[in-house]
């Protein structure tokens, strides 16, 4: 458990508790530390529900709470607006490998104001929590599936990881409207609908992985447009139709993609799609032993009565010229 208890004098700004095997609920007292700006709990043992309570944080830019017990829905209608104050500096929020559930947060993304400013409109490069030296300040995050510490990070560096939870419904289009954003990955849970066409503002993107839902549709080929995009994950849903060409997805290969019947085109394999993108012809069922033996019947038999016509038609035909040519010879009944 988390035993301290936080006065509401402190001027904590750091609070980095990765990795302890830490057991009970997210103590309550943090709501103290009112000038925080960076709270990593991740790889713990925390059995809770979402700790809506921090809404009090306002100067908070990283959240992690991955890799713990939390669960249930992250939305509460009482506590909200509350909450929302909280959001507006978040540049990282990984709430990755637990149990929440319900629909996406729409209140998150709304007010996740800092996101919708891009690294180039948001003034000189800082770090978080940068005049806190001698403070643990690393973070770690997931990237290209594995673990990536973060020695610092840089207040442009935007975040949002919501993988492996329970959440439902659909995309909210309003994610493109966090144009800062550097990394989403939505990951193995239970998301549906389409990816929004809005995807393509996101334009200093590096990584998407939306794999292991239940999306449907195509892939917008606006997302094309996405040049920063260095790695994108798709697989295991529902998509369909042509995968879109030009600059940053002519990088991808098959592994984006896997696990998508309906989709073909470059750079899928020929079983797919062809070089040219148009569909193959499929593959003629193997026949088993019996079938392959009531084939080959069928055809003898019909070359057996083909033969025997051919025959006969010969036959009939010297018959009737002899006929002619000998003037009806009287050998040939009811002639004479």
């Amino acid at each position: 458990m988390i035993d301290t208890t936080f006065n509401t004098e402190n001027q904590l700004r750091i609070i980095n508790l990765y990795g302890n095997k830490l057991k009970g609920n997210v103590p309550p007292s943090l709501t103290n530390c009112i000038y925080l700006e960076f709270l990593d709990l991740g790889n713990n043992e925390l059995n809770d529900t979402f700790p809506s309570w921090l809404g009090g944080l306002s100067d908070l830019k990283i959240l992690s709470l991955r890799s713990n017990k939390l669960h249930g829905p992250t939305s509460d209608s009482r506590m909200d607006n509350l909450f929302a104050m909280s959001l507006l500096q978040i540049r990282v929020i990984d709430l990755s490998s637990n149990g929440f559930s319900g629909d996406l947060p729409m209140s998150f993304f709304e007010n996740f104001q800092a996101m919708k400013i891009t690294g180039e409109n948001s003034g000189t490069q800082e770090y978080v929590a940068e005049a806190s030296s001698g403070y643990a300040n690393n973070l770690i995050v997931i990237k290209k599936g594995q673990d990536l510490e973060l020695p610092q990070v840089l207040t442009t560096y935007m975040i949002i990881d919501l993988s492996r939870n329970r959440f439902e419904g659909y995309l909210p289009s309003i994610i493109g409207d966090l144009v800062g954003l550097r990394s989403l990955n939505l990951s193995h849970n239970c998301l549906e609908g389409h990816i929004p066409t809005s995807f393509h503002q996101l334009s200093v993107l590096e990584s998407l992985d939306l794999s292991s839902n239940k999306i449907g549709g195509e892939i917008p080929q606006q997302l094309a447009s996405l040049t920063f995009l260095v790695v994108l994950n798709l697989c295991h849903n529902h998509l369909a139709g042509y995968i879109p060409k030009g600059k940053q997805f002519d990088t991808f290969d098959n592994s984006s993609y896997q696990g998508n019947d309906g989709l073909y085109g470059l750079p899928l394999s020929k079983d797919c799609g062809g070089d040219d993108g148009v569909r193959q012809a499929t593959t003629p069922v193997e026949l088993d032993d019996d079938e392959e033996e009531e084939e080959e019947g069928d055809l003898i038999s019909w070359q057996a009565v083909l033969m025997g016509f051919g025959c006969g038609l010969v036959i009939g035909l010297s018959i009737i010229y002899i006929m002619f040519s000998t003037h009806y010879p009287a050998w040939f009944p009811g002639w004479s």
